[in-house]
């Protein structure tokens, strides 16, 4: 019977030590191709599996360390070390686990041992998993071993195919040119009235609000003979990068003030646009024909901000006008053609063309269209021209008022149509030689800007790398005197909330969230509402987010996005047809349109309102005052009973309650009874007496404060302020 039992133990040990040699990362991929099915006979599954260990007498420390020899001899014979040069280790960013052994000179389990407590999952490994940077490092380090890092391919330099400007031209060819002209100024100040009033046109009527949208290019004749190109900029607090933008371009900046206003916010920015643009200022103080009009108070406030007028010893023209009536328009007119001589504007009218995109839209009939003003050469139907990432081979040309034009030259606003794609505004136009040249710009810029977000997303990788690694360091360290069952314990504690929250945490954030897709008529438009959305500063109470923009009608793409999303689609001056309005209804999304900036971001205020939970507002209906207290046994229960007296409102049992002592809420919750000369009353009313009890039993004191009240939910307003 003993002699049983021993070789049953026996058995049991040498089976447990074959359990811990098949566990083993090298015996599994070795022998792995070797198991087969077996079937069942009267020897023990171990001796099936290790026929060697089925020898009597033999060790488990004997039998072990043979087949630990038998792997690691296999491992050897299939691949042979590679000689170490000083300890140097040749590492790359990515290496499997076996190409790592081979270039250490080690087998396979060296590699997995080093791998131990770490993050990595020893578990998934196989020899032909990759093993990144930082635990290539790790292993070899570990190792006692130095690295260095292999030379990469180098790769082939692109040669740069890259536009660039032509030289500064021979001052021999240079003519003269209009002057480009932006007129600045807050909103509201007459800026679209006096440049409608300067070329006899309606543009101000035909603005939706009367305040320009966006940006525009005009020529105007001047009776004397004279041409002036003007930029009408758009003054409110929504186009300030587009104001800015106007200034870069321009020779002449016209500030135009309100007589009745004065300097505003718009004033003094557009004063620093011009100061960081080194344009020089006429002042145009507006609406002078109005009686509560005051020129002199205007120029007296300019001087704050360093523009001096002529009167007052300065080099800035003022001059007074009424836009509307037109009355002293040529002496503006006359004041910005000296100041253009003075300046002596010259181009060279010769060459290839160079200019820059002032706006940009997409057109149902012309398809990508741009406004520019051309600043060198003359631009003529089929020039070959590159801007940002597009390129165009002209078709056709426009004036302000639509007509075909056959050639620009410097100084002159034109529309152009024949473009690839649209570019951005601001985006600066340069002729090539041919549309294989044109391709080889566009190919050479999108390279380039690839490039770049590589390096960008490379940095932004590697940060995170080292963030988490930093934080899994720093768990290792709380958790290092633990063993790993223990560790596995504490981890699966810690994050055992998570898994049953995130369902409600992504509810949560759903119903906390704005998603929106922009689309505008014009490339300036669609720049300005993004740059209002980048003032938000509210993401604690709802999160805003833009999912896409772009410029052109609201179409199917749009929709489809705004469903996948769960999100809004908000339009400017752009269309969306009845099939494309019947589809958003079918999904359930919701497109909003607008012609004036203002109305566009009051509806999303207002749909960032209808996501915020409801805030709870307390109103009190009525106070009494505790005069005594005393207290009655129900059953075995002594119960606290409070004397009180209303003295305003009145006191309505299905209401809630609060006991107030000296100043601090000690109490909120329901009556469980109110009574009036041992009557049970509903309510009691201003200068009745009452005895009333709590639903717990919270001891009364003379001088507490019971007040009734209700809470009643009221629609909360975000704190987001864009600055209108």
């Amino acid at each position: 019977m003993n002699q049983r039992l021993i070789l049953k133990f026996e058995n049991l040990v040498w089976l447990h030590g074959a359990c811990r040699q098949l566990h083993t990362p090298s015996y599994k991929k070795i022998h792995r191709a070797q198991w087969k099915p077996v079937p069942l006979s009267a020897h023990p599954v171990w001796s099936v599996l290790y026929p060697q260990f089925r020898q009597k007498g033999k060790l488990v420390s004997v039998a072990l360390p043979q087949c630990r020899h038998l792997s690691t001899k296999e491992t050897k014979e299939r691949k042979k070390k590679v000689p170490l040069t000083k300890g140097e280790v040749e590492i790359r960013q990515t290496m499997t686990i076996e190409e790592l052994a081979q270039a250490m000179g080690k087998d396979i389990d060296h590699i997995y041992e080093a791998l131990l407590y770490t993050d990595v999952d020893l578990d998934s490994l196989e020899p032909d998993s990759i093993l990144y940077e930082d635990h290539i490092k790790l292993i070899v380090k570990k190792s006692g071993m130095k690295y260095r890092s292999a030379k990469l391919k180098e790769e082939k330099e692109r040669e740069n195919t890259d536009a660039v400007k032509r030289p500064p031209a021979d001052p021999a060819v240079l003519i003269p040119r209009p002057p480009v002209v932006t007129i600045l100024g807050h909103v509201d100040h007459g800026k679209t009235t006096l440049l409608d009033s300067l070329r006899k046109t309606q543009v101000a009527a035909m603005e939706a609000g009367g305040i320009t949208q966006h940006i525009g290019a005009f020529l105007v004749h001047l009776p004397s003979g004279e041409k002036i190109t003007f930029l009408d900029t758009p003054g409110h607090a929504a186009f300030s990068a587009m104001r800015a933008r106007g200034t870069q371009i321009t020779d002449i900046v016209i500030l135009v003030v309100a007589a009745e206003d004065g300097v505003m916010q718009q004033t003094v920015e557009s004063i620093q646009h011009a100061k960081n643009a080194g344009v020089p200022l006429i002042l145009a103080i507006n609406k002078c024909d109005k009686p509560e009009a005051d020129p002199e108070r205007v120029k007296k406030e300019l001087l704050a901000h360093d523009v001096v007028c002529e009167e007052f010893g300065g080099d800035v023209q003022a001059v007074n006008i009424s836009a509307l009536k037109g009355e002293n328009l040529m002496v503006l007119a006359e004041a910005t053609v000296a100041l253009a001589e003075m300046l002596e504007l010259k181009a060279d009218p010769t060459g290839l063309v160079e200019g820059t995109v002032i706006e940009s839209r997409k057109d149902k009939g012309k398809g990508p269209v741009t406004t520019a003003i051309i600043q060198r050469g003359t631009l003529r139907k089929g020039c070959v021209l590159v801007a940002g990432k597009t390129w165009a081979k002209v078709r056709f040309m426009f004036d302000e008022n639509g007509k075909t034009v056959e050639a620009a030259s410097p100084g002159i606003p034109v529309e152009i149509m024949g473009w690839k794609e649209v570019p951005s505004a601001g985006d600066e136009i340069l002729e090539v030689e041919s549309e294989q040249r044109a391709h080889e710009v566009v190919s050479w810029r999108t390279y380039t800007e690839q490039q770049e977000r590589v390096k960008r997303d490379v940095e932004v990788i590697e940060a995170k790398q080292k963030e988490h690694r930093m934080e899994y360091e720093k768990k290792q360290q709380k958790l290092a005197h633990l063993t790993w069952r223990q560790r596995k314990a504490v981890l699966y504690k810690a994050n055992k909330h998570l898994m049953f929250s995130k369902p409600k945490e992504r509810t949560e954030m759903d119903k906390n969230t704005l998603l929106i897709i922009v689309k505008g008529d014009v490339d300036g438009s669609v720049e300005a509402i993004l740059n209002i959305l980048d003032s938000y500063d509210a993401n604690d109470e709802c999160k805003l987010d833009v999912i896409h923009f772009g410029i052109g009608d609201i179409n199917e793409t749009d929709i489809s996005l705004a469903e996948a999303f769960h999100g809004v689609i908000f339009g400017f001056s752009v269309k969306a047809s009845e099939s494309i309005k019947k589809l958003a209804a079918k999904k359930g999304i919701k497109i909003k349109l607008h012609n004036i900036i203002y109305k566009l971001i009051e509806d999303l205020k207002d749909e960032l309102n209808s996501r915020l939970p409801p805030s709870v507002v307390e109103n009190t209906i009525g106070e009494a005052s505790v005069l005594d207290t005393f207290s009655v046994t129900v059953g075995k229960n002594k119960i606290p009973v409070a004397g009180c007296r209303v003295h305003k409102g009145l006191l309505d049992k299905k209401k809630k309650f609060k006991l107030i002592r000296t100043g601090n809420v000690i109490w909120k919750g329901s009556l469980s009874s109110l009574k009036h000369h041992k009557d049970d009353v509903p309510l009691i009313k201003t200068g009745m007496d009452c005895g009333l009890s709590l639903d717990t039993n919270i001891e009364f004191k003379l001088g507490d404060e019971i007040i009734c009240y209700e809470e009643k939910e009221v629609e909360r307003t975000t704190s987001w302020d864009p600055g209108f």
